[in-house]
């Protein structure tokens, strides 16, 4: 995996939510894998969710309790996605709810369900319920590193993001988890996020900003292309910050500020923890005619075997990078307005390679970590950018061994 910064500190708590974990053995009998977040009444609450036709049952009963109330508590597992189980499986995510409801004295309605792991398989419902109670026994609102490591799957480390700020003089906190490493090119969210603030907004205004947030962090990342069936993305409010925020207002303008900067540290943990990953790569595509054009030719080049594996081996292979530029489907592309960078060497200028460039500039970027590829198209003023890995041999073997 490419390095991160390590978790050098405790998250920032946030007032009116605790998180509880445990080993319920749901495949693994040695490691956490069920966590439960508890949210304080009066919260509110905002989502997202996958955009695969094959949306998890826990996906579907989320949605559906969405419309009748906002959570008191959220259950999560690893290990297992209740995905392709049918009428089974959602039985089995609406049983998981109605135990957690029981055991706190809410409403079935007021637990939303996650899942996370294989697809295919029966929820071990049985085992996961019989867990509940130790998890709700563990409940602290300093237990957000736990209850990260129980929401991985093949991720090698929790991912977590934390910020706070004075607004008004007042400090306003975001925190937030997430788990995803493969099967990553959400279309609405990440693989799983749960973030949380103790500033206070109404549903509508806290669901515009998760979406804004969203789409410029955990819709720009692509490890491979793939998008799961439980990808959801949760942002809970709980308003012990007892000034509500305006749509108008330079607080709110600054609270957005600062999800986008949690959205963002998480969404860039999950690519450097990528599959197999030894490259961070930044798709930067500027002057198109639209955003929509630069986002087709980003990921074009994201989601191609022979680029990824270049970067994989730091072969500065530049024409895979144009190659993939070509086959992105833009209409009338004038070739020699397209240049392409990797960092600061120019590769490819007016449609063909620099008169200037040298394959050992090339290789030098190569050699990189962290490598920001550039691509100009002489269309527009729109840009866009996301972030992706390279392919290794370690993905391959990962995801061959996965069920094993």
């Amino acid at each position: 995996m490419v390095d991160t910064k390590p978790i050098i500190e405790p998250p920032y708590p946030i007032a009116g939510i605790r998180l509880g974990s445990t080993r319920a053995g749901i495949r693994y009998a040695d490691r956490r894998d069920l966590a439960i977040v508890e949210v304080a009444p009066g919260s509110t609450c905002a989502a997202v969710f996958t955009q695969n036709a094959f949306r998890a049952a826990p996906v579907v009963i989320a949605q559906q309790h969405l419309l009748l109330d906002n959570p008191h508590y959220l259950v999560i597992n690893t290990g297992n996605a209740n995905a392709g189980t049918g009428c089974q499986g959602l039985s089995d995510a609406e049983a998981t709810c109605s135990a957690l409801a029981e055991l706190t004295g809410c409403l079935t309605h007021q637990v939303l369900p996650f899942s996370t792991g294989v697809i295919g398989e029966p929820l071990p419902v049985k085992r996961l319920i019989t867990g509940l109670p130790e998890a709700l026994a563990t409940l602290d609102s300093n237990g957000w590193i736990d209850a990260a490591h129980s929401i991985m799957t093949t991720d090698t480390r929790p991912k977590l993001a934390s910020r706070q700020t004075l607004i008004d003089g007042q400090p306003i906190t975001v925190t937030g988890m997430a788990k995803g490493a493969g099967m990553i090119r959400p279309d609405m969210a990440t693989m799983l996020a749960f973030i949380a603030t103790d500033a206070s907004l109404d549903q509508k205004l806290l669901q515009t900003c998760l979406m804004g947030a969203v789409e410029d962090s955990f819709n720009s990342v692509s490890v491979d292309g793939d998008t799961s069936t439980n990808d959801a993305c949760v942002l809970l409010a709980t308003g012990r910050d007892d000034r509500t925020l305006a749509a108008d207002s330079t607080a709110f303008s600054e609270f957005k500020t600062l999800l986008h900067a949690v959205c963002v540290e998480l969404a860039q943990a999950i690519i450097r923890d990528g599959e197999g990953a030894t490259k961070f790569i930044t798709l930067l595509v500027e002057e198109g005619a639209n955003r929509d054009e630069c986002r087709r030719v980003a990921y074009t080049i994201a989601h191609s075997p022979l680029v990824k594996t270049a970067f994989f081996a730091s072969d500065p292979n530049w024409g895979r990078i144009l190659a993939a530029v070509g086959r992105a489907g833009l209409p009338e592309l004038d070739l020699t307005g397209v240049s392409i960078y990797l960092d600061e060497v120019c590769i490819v200028r007016a449609g063909e390679r620099a008169a200037d460039y040298t394959e050992d500039q090339g290789q030098s970027v190569m050699n990189r970590t962290d490598i920001t590829v550039r691509i100009q198209l002489s269309r527009g003023t729109a840009q866009s950018r996301i972030w992706t890995t390279d392919l290794s041999l370690d993905y391959v073997r990962i995801n061959a061994e996965y069920r094993t």
